[in-house]
């Protein structure tokens, strides 16, 4: 992949960063109400013995580099796993590795991301009407799936299409070659019985060149699939990311604080885990693998940070910020919805792999429930 083509996947996911970070400017334009319970939702009271300025701001401070330390280890786990014979993507502990990895992801969307949709969407410091009286959360997380997948195939099909623009000039050089070879040109100067075994040979040949040729392209298609499947999942990642970290930066209570730094720090590694694998399948080149690691590792650090900036003007109850940040954690869970179950799970247990394997198909469902169970639990707390 060209410099040029790593660039332009990388736009998008600086882009969905810029889009996310904007969120507590928006939030910060909220008029002054005279209303005392509009005052009291855009600056809620201090929650006694818990509102700490100071240790909470020691506890955001430490936050950051654990949270990216770890960010870093769960991303790059996976892409130093081809030193480990045991974990490479052709071995079966590999693709147990991933399927809990899938299920940390799916468990990401539907017990962290969703729920804090619901919470924004509903609070009851938005109005009744229309927030109230309609799902905007469930109808913004099934449009955001239903995106994902067309963007999913027209990215696919754009890749295939290029990809087959530049096989197509090689093929008819090859068969100009292949008309104009020595042995195509004895094949003419014999005669019909010599000429037919020969040419019984020479089709032997070319169906025996045929077949690596179809089984490098049919690997050509899923390796193309796969690099689809990590930029997809990288920006639902970055959305939530960026809103999470936020919520934490603008924080001043230290019992919030406090078990989500623990929690976000094994959020960040499992789920690292989980797009370091895909990554390793999409066999990016060096510099496009260190900015997918980049934008992963720092997104949470950078939202602690932006939080801390903007902790006088970011109101986290106002209903400009629980309406964007609602609707960014829908459409953030239908995009990881949509790639943990259909691109994920669904891809590797329908795939001849786990389907020539029950004993297989068994220990990755475990895995599976384990890492989805595993994410269940730490919600509680993240």
């Amino acid at each position: 992949m060209s410099s040029r083509t790593q660039l332009h996947a990388l736009a998008p996911l600086a882009v969905l960063v810029l889009l996310a970070a904007a969120a507590p400017l928006l939030a910060g334009a909220q008029p002054a109400s005279p209303d005392p319970a509009a005052d009291a939702c855009a600056n809620p009271s201090a929650d006694g013995a818990c509102h700490d300025i100071p240790k909470a701001l020691r506890l955001k401070l430490i936050a950051i580099p654990t949270i990216l330390v770890s960010s870093v280890i769960g991303v790059c786990l996976p892409l130093f796993s081809r030193s480990v014979p045991a974990l490479r993507p052709d071995r079966n502990l590999f693709v147990i590795v991933k399927a809990f990895a899938s299920g940390v992801i799916l468990a990401t969307g539907y017990m962290h991301v969703l729920p804090d949709s619901f919470n924004n969407l509903t609070s009851p410091c938005l109005p009744k009407k229309p927030w109230g009286d309609f799902s905007f959360t469930a109808f913004v997380a099934m449009l955001a799936a239903l995106f994902t997948l067309m963007v999913d195939s027209l990215m696919l099909t754009f890749y295939n299409r290029k990809r087959s623009g530049n096989t197509s000039g090689r093929r008819a050089g090859a068969a100009v070659t292949d008309h104009e070879s020595p042995a195509h040109g004895h094949w003419h100067g014999h005669g019909h019985g010599h000429g037919h075994g020969h040419g019984d040979i020479v089709a032997a040949e070319s169906a025996a060149v045929a077949k690596p040729e179809d089984d490098d392209e049919a690997s050509k298609v899923q390796l193309r699939r796969n690099r689809v499947v990590v930029q997809v999942l990288e920006m639902g990642i970055i959305v939530h990311s960026v809103v999470i970290g936020l919520g934490m930066g603008a924080s001043q209570s230290v019992c919030t604080i406090r078990p989500l730094v623990a929690a976000m720090c094994f959020h960040q590694l499992f789920e690292g885990m989980g797009l370091g694998g895909c990554i390793l399948q999409a066999e990016y080149g060096a510099r496009m693998k260190a900015g997918l690691v980049f934008f992963f590792s720092t997104t949470t650090p950078f939202g602690i940070a932006l939080g801390l900036a903007l902790t006088k003007v970011y109101r986290e109850n106002s209903p400009t910020a629980l309406v964007v940040v609602g609707l960014l954690n829908a459409a953030s869970a239908g995009l990881l919805h949509y790639m943990a179950l259909v691109e994920l799970l669904a891809a590797d247990f329908m795939g001849p792999r786990l389907q020539g394997s029950v004993r297989l198909q068994l220990l990755s469902f475990a895995a599976v429930l384990l890492g989805a169970g595993g994410m269940s639990v730490m919600a509680k707390w993240a």
